[in-house]
Order: C-alpha cells, then sequence, then structure tokens
C-alpha cells in the first residue's frame, strides 16, 4: 500500500466554530486516570527514514507513529525514487542504486526535517538541491550550522531561486566540525556525511539528545562506524558501503511527558509505558517539585498529580536539560499553579506564539524578552482557540482538560504532525474530548 494511504484515527465529525479546519473539543473539568502507551519518536523516525538513502534494498522501520510528518517524509523519499509501503505501525523503503538527489520546495517548507537529506545524498549522488526549509515557526533555527560543516567536508553550496545547490567533487572527506551550539540536525546530517566520508569524521560540541543515540544504533546496524553517540564528541569513521536493515524507533519522550502532564493537570493518575524515563529526566524533576508524585520505572512512569500544583522555574537547554518541546505544556500546567513561575526560553525566540492564545482561556502570562513570568490563575474558561504548532496546540488541548466548559483548539492538523490520535488516547483515560474534520 503506498505510503500516501498513512491514515489517521479521528473520532466524530461536529459542525464548530472552526468549520474550515479540524480542531479538538475538550470539556474541562474530568480527572484522567489509567494508562497509555506511546508510539515512536516523531525528532527519531523522520531521521530514521532518512538515513535508509544511504543504503541501496529493502529497510524496515517498526514501532512508527501515524502521524502527518512521517507522511511528508514519505514522499520526501518516493520524490528521490524510494519505495515506501506500510502496515500497522511499519514502514518498508526500498532504496534505488541511483537517487534522484532532489527535494521540491513544497514538501521541504512544510516540515524542517526535510534539511537533513543533504547529507546521505551528497554522501550518495555527490549533489543535492533541496529548498530551504520551513516546518513550525519557531524563530531562527540557522542552516549554516549544517552547511558549515559539509563545506568543511568539500562540498560546494550555491543558492538559486530558493533551492540550495550543494555539490562535491568525488566523496566527501572527513574532517573535525566543531558545532557552534549542540544542533540536533547539524549532527545529524554531519552524522550522514560522515558514515560514508574519506577517512575520519570528528563531531566536537554534537548534540547528546537520546534520539541522536538511536539513529547512530540504526546506522551501526547499516556497516557504520561511529563511536561517542549520546556525548559531545562523536567519532565516525567513513566505510565504503552500507547495508539495509530493520529498526525499531525509540520511544517519543515527547508525547510521554504530555500525557504526564496531562495527569498533572487534571489532578489525575496517569501511567505511560512503552518509555524511558530517564529521557525526560529534568521534566519529571519539575513535575515533581510542582508537587506531582512522580514513580519511575523500567519502561513506565507515573504521575499523580495534585489538587493544585505549585509554582516552579525552569529553563529550556539542550538534552539532558529541560526539553523545549516540553515548554508549552508545563506552562498551561503552571498557568493554574499556586505562586508566579519564571519560564527562560533559550532555544527557540518564536516559542512564545501560543502565550496569547493562552491569555484569551484566562491565563496571566506577561513576556520579557526570553522569559516568561506565569501567574497561576484559580482557573481557565474554555474558549476557541488557534495551534500554532504541534507542541503549543498540545498545550492548549491540555490547558482545555482544566478549563470551565468547552475548549475548541483549531488547526489541529498542527497537532497531527507529532501527535497520533491525541484525542483518541486522552480520550482513553477519562477525558471529554473529540476530534472534528
Amino acid at each position: 500500500m503506498p505510503c500516501s494511504d498513512f491514515g489517521h484515527p479521528f473520532l466524530h465529525e461536529a459542525t464548530t466554530t472552526f468549520a474550515v479546519m479540524p480542531n479538538i473539543i475538550v470539556e474541562g473539568g474530568k480527572s484522567l486516570s489509567g494508562t497509555v502507551q506511546v508510539l515512536g519518536a516523531k525528532n527519531a523516525v523522520l531521521k530514521e527514514m532518512v538515513s535508509t538513502l544511504l543504503a541501496p534494498g529493502r529497510h524496515r522501520l517498526t514501532n512508527v507513529p501515524s502521524i502527518l510528518d512521517v507522511e511528508l517524509m514519505c514522499q520526501v523519499l518516493e520524490h528521490t525514487g524510494c519505495k515506501v509501503e506500510k502496515g500497522h505501525h511499519e514502514l518498508w523503503i526500498v532504496v534505488p542504486e541511483e537517487l534522484k538527489p532532489e527535494a521540491p520546495i513544497d514538501l521541504v517548507r512544510a516540515m524542517r526535517a526535510s534539511i537533513v537529506v543533504l547529507g546521505p545524498l551528497l554522501a550518495m549522488c555527490g549533489e543535492a538541491r533541496v529548498a530551504l526549509p520551513g516546518g513550525d515557526d519557531l524563530g531562527a533555527r540557522p542552516i549554516e550550522w549544517h552547511m558549515g560543516g559539509l563545506e568543511q567536508m568539500g562540498a560546494e553550496f550555491q543558492l538559486v531561486h530558493g533551492e540550495l545547490v550543494a555539490s562535491v567533487e568525488g566523496r566527501l572527506v572527513g574532517t573535525e566540525v566543531e558545532l557552534p551550539f549542540p544542533s540536533v540536525g547539524a549532527t545529524e546530517n554531519l552524522l550522514f556525511a560522515g558514515v560514508l566520508a574519506q577517512g575520519e569524521t570528528v563531531i566536537v560540541n554534537a548534540a547528546r539528545e537520546p534520539e541522536i543515540v538511536d539513529l547512530a544504533k540504526q546506522l551501526s546496524a547499516m556497516g557504520a562506524v561511529i563511536e561517542g553517540a549520546g556525548t559531545s564528541l562523536i567519532t565516525i569513521r567513513g566505510v565504503d558501503r552500507l547495508r539495509p536493515v530493520g529498526h525499531h524507533v525509540i520511544a517519543d519522550r515527547l508525547e510521554a511527558g504530555t500525557y504526564a502532564v496531562a495527569g498533572a493537570i487534571t489532578a489525575g493518575d496517569v501511567t505511560v509505558t512503552g518509555c524511558h524515563p530517564d529521557h525526560l529526566r529534568m521534566e519529571m524533576k519539575k513535575l515533581a517539585e510542582a508537587g506531582c508524585d512522580v514513580e519511575l520505572g523500567d519502561g513506565w512512569l507515573r504521575v499523580r498529580g495534585p489538587e493544585r500544583a505549585v509554582a516552579v522555574d525552569f529553563a529550556t537547554l539542550p538534552f539532558p536539560g529541560f526539553h523545549t518541546d516540553m515548554h508549552p505544556q508545563m506552562v498551561a500546567l503552571l498557568s493554574v499553579a499556586e505562586g508566579t513561575s519564571v519560564i527562560t526560553e533559550n532555544l527557540y525566540d518564536a516559542r512564545f506564539r501560543y502565550v496569547g492564545e493562552m491569555a484569551r482561556m484566562g491565563a496571566d502570562i506577561q513576556i520579557e524578552a526570553q522569559h516568561a513570568i506565569v501567574r497561576g490563575v484559580d482557573s481557565l474558561s474554555g474558549c476557541p482557540v488557534l495551534a500554532p504548532d504541534i507542541r503549543a496546540g498540545a498545550a492548549l488541548v491540555v490547558a482545555g482538560l482544566v478549563a470551565e466548559g468547552v475548549t475548541e483548539v483549531g488547526d489541529a492538523t498542527h497537532i497531527d504532525r507529532g501527535y497520533e490520535d491525541l484525542a483518541g488516547r486522552l480520550a482513553s483515560l477519562g477525558a471529554a474530548i473529540e476530534r472534528s474534520e
């Protein structure tokens, strides 16, 4: 079956004020309880799909979430000449010996992760044409770090009609690349470039995220020689050829964290299975400081929320710090906590775009530069709001779980990019929630 048929499980159809777009309707006041299992990580599976370009043949990925970004990446791969089929949370990707080295503007604009095809296409084809990336508008996320590292390995770049046109004479050459910031995307592109490069590539100040470790695990199974994944110094010794493999995608820590916060904000009792609690150490620490009872086990976590949370401060940082993609959900909790919290956003300068929507619900949030001052209110009020990006959309749904009355989160397509059936999974925990088309 073509990957373009990758579907979404929706709940009900309804007529709402956002009739022109999909939305999620939440009636507040229900305490969540029960168990929910998470699927593979969006931030891992997209890059692991791209990594298949490095090895002609048939690859298999399991634990694949049914999300919009997976559909989009399928289309990117198909444009390069791959054939993609799906099963239940599975993908089979057949990579040809000769790839078409380009990613078109309509697909790349829809999903920023597409920029990581640069490394594999340069390594396999010696050239690449990739449109400047899009995705969630979270502010400046420089691709100069990607380009700078690849240039050190012998690539040349030109900007032609909105496309990056990259080329290399012969084979990429290993070198030492020091990143000015531990960028996940730049680290991934350099990994892709280094595994087939001539000689040794060393990435200094590499990203340490669990998704990087999982990608290195997949590449190693394909025959790559990689040391230091999960540390700030990664060494790659280039090989001549890689082979197709099967790979089980790592669990989505952000999905797990979202359900944990949903349990906390409703004074509920939620257990999340199929996850890695050690990937959420800082987030779980902050939930505990906010008054939650947090238990962590082998492959599971349990959060029991207090009648009312208490204020906590946090700052977003690269792993193992507090994940920027858990920032909006945590602010939803703190918006009804007792006291004043101060949140510092160190990664994305437009992360606070959701604050106006929270204010419509009655939240008291003041923005000062990269800081948000959140003064907890006694209650939120349900109303129509719009999801500006994936995590902000999830945060508005979470806020709706405790708001008085009904909250309609419009433009739920953003949420679909990162969550498989968020409404259905929250409903399984007792939420009064449905999705409308």
